[in-house]
C-alpha cells in the first residue's frame, strides 16, 4: 500500500499511514484486553494469533517516514522528572489514533542503543523494550509506514 493507493475500504481519513496505524491500535488493544513473510498485515495477524495462537505478542513496532524527505522519523522525549535525560528512537508502539489522524506513539528502545545514531539499523542491536515515553504526532506528515514483526514488550 503506497500513499494514495490501496486504501482500506470504508476508511474514514483517506490517509494510508493513519489507516494502517489505526488497524494496529485495534489489534494491539484486542490482545492486551482479552503472501509476505513480513508486512503490516502479517504482523497484525501474528499479533492476533491467527497464525500461531497463544504467542504472547502484544506490539507491532513501526517505523515512520517523513513526507517531505522520505527519511525515517526519529522521535524524542523524556521520562517524567528526568528532563535532563532525553531519549530518542526510530521505533514506536502505536497507543492511539484519533479521527483527525493524530497519534500517540510510545518510543521503543533497544536497551543497548545510543541516542546519537542517525540510522534505524544502527540503533537496533537486539530487543526492543517499552519506555513509557510517549509523543503525539500528526500522521498526515508521513508518507509510509514499515511494520516490523510482532513482539512482546510487556511482561
Amino acid at each position: 500500500m503506497g500513499c494514495g493507493h490501496g486504501r482500506v475500504e470504508g476508511a474514514q481519513t483517506g490517509n494510508c499511514v493513519c489507516e494502517v496505524l489505526r488497524d494496529i491500535v485495534d489489534a494491539q488493544n484486542d490482545v492486551i484486553e482479552n503472501c509476505c513473510d513480513s508486512s503490516c498485515e502479517q504482523s497484525i495477524n501474528d499479533l492476533l494469533g491467527e497464525t500461531d495462537p497463544g504467542t504472547g505478542l502484544d506490539t507491532v513496532p513501526v517505523l515512520l517516514y517523513n513526507k517531505c524527505d522520505g527519511k525515517p522519523f526519529k522521535g524524542y522525549g523524556a521520562k517524567r522528572g528526568r528532563i535532563h535525560d532525553i531519549k530518542s528512537s526510530f521505533y514506536f508502539r502505536v497507543k492511539t489514533v484519533d479521527d483527525d489522524c493524530c497519534a500517540v506513539l510510545e518510543l521503543l528502545r533497544d536497551p543497548k542503543d545510543q541516542d546519537c545514531v542517525t540510522d534505524p539499523c544502527a540503533q537496533f542491536t537486539g530487543n526492543l523494550e517499552n519506555t513509557g515515553i510517549c509523543i503525539t504526532v500528526d500522521l498526515t506528515c508521513f508518507c509510509h509506514v514499515t511494520c516490523l514483526p510482532a513482539i512482546s514488550v510487556f511482561d
